[in-house]
């Protein structure tokens, strides 16, 4: 099956407007989880943000399990896929985004389509094409140019955070490949809820002792509706749209769009928490996403 192929009859322009949709939704998600994590501890926001969501999930589920039963191995593959969500993903993204810039961090989550290509084709048979990966290769270095300007200030914290974050794009990407197929099988709701539920139900106790061990009585009230919006807006919502799309389309292709999301991100960003963008950052934010695009036309 090619690159481009679609797995099920839907219209393109549908298709793509879903991602677009998913794009906004997740650009808005760095700076307003910035906000919040500005005066919330990154693993107790993780805390509230990841029970918030399961509250969500857990009675639609309880109605959506009499529909299809999962069999073993597949529901083994889903837990496998929470488990690397919810650490390393999303607790490494807000652990990430306390220590670096909502800018950086969105530019770095651009880098999605190239983690996606390479596992897609390992894992999910897809094509490899010449013009491909040579834009990996370009998106790469600008990655480089960015992590790299953290360096020039020695012992800043920014260089950490952009770590960080390129560890959970990684585990998305891997998170993305496991869940594909089982999205196709049982529904893309379904498995996105399951994924996430078992995912908190690992992190629920040490989320519960940071909480304890933390006092949220200076929290604001745009520090909780950052919970609020990270936990329905993006784990609920834009989850879902992500692995509905999955089911219609090759994974490699799922990302067409991601590009515009460090744009989204970085113009919220300045409006809202007054950030700057420096030389490094838009010497390697144009290499980078000119190697996504490269690597998605």
């Amino acid at each position: 099956m090619s690159v481009g192929t679609i797995i099920s009859r839907k219209p393109l322009w549908f298709l793509y407007s879903i991602v677009l949709l998913h794009q906004v939704l997740a650009a808005f998600a760095f700076p307003f989880a910035k906000m919040g994590l500005n005066e919330i501890d990154p693993f107790v926001f993780a805390f509230f943000r990841f029970n918030l969501s399961t509250l969500v999930f857990v009675p639609v589920l309880y109605l959506l399990h009499k529909k299809q039963k999962i069999v073993r191995k597949d529901r083994l593959k889903i837990i496998i896929a929470g488990l690397i969500i919810i650490p390393f993903n999303q607790v490494l993204f807000l652990a990430g985004q306390s220590k670096t810039s909502a800018a950086h961090s969105s530019l770095l989550f651009a880098t999605i389509p190239i983690f996606l290509y390479i596992l897609a084709i390992l894992f999910l048979k897809e094509k490899l094409t010449f013009r491909r990966t040579i834009g990996i290769l370009i998106a790469s270095g600008g990655v480089f140019i960015i992590l790299s300007g953290g360096k020039v200030e020695f012992g800043t914290e920014c260089l950490v955070g952009d770590l960080l974050i390129l560890v959970a794009v990684l585990a998305w990407a891997v998170g993305t490949i496991i869940l594909k197929p089982m999205a196709v099988k049982y529904g893309a709701f379904r498995v996105t809820g399951l994924a996430l539920t078992y995912g908190s139900i690992v992190y629920f106790p040490y989320g519960l002792f940071k909480v304890l061990n933390n006092s949220m009585a200076n929290v604001t009230i745009i520090g909780w509706l950052s919970i609020i919006y990270m936990a329905i807006i993006v784990s609920v919502v834009a989850y879902f749209l992500w692995y509905w799309t999955l089911k219609y389309m090759e994974a490699s292709r799922v990302a067409v769009l991601h590009n515009v999301q460090p744009i989204i991100a970085t113009a919220v960003a300045a409006v809202l928490l007054g950030e700057t963008i420096s030389g490094n950052f838009v010497l390697g934010g144009c290499v980078a996403i000119s190697g996504v695009v490269l690597t998605e036309i």
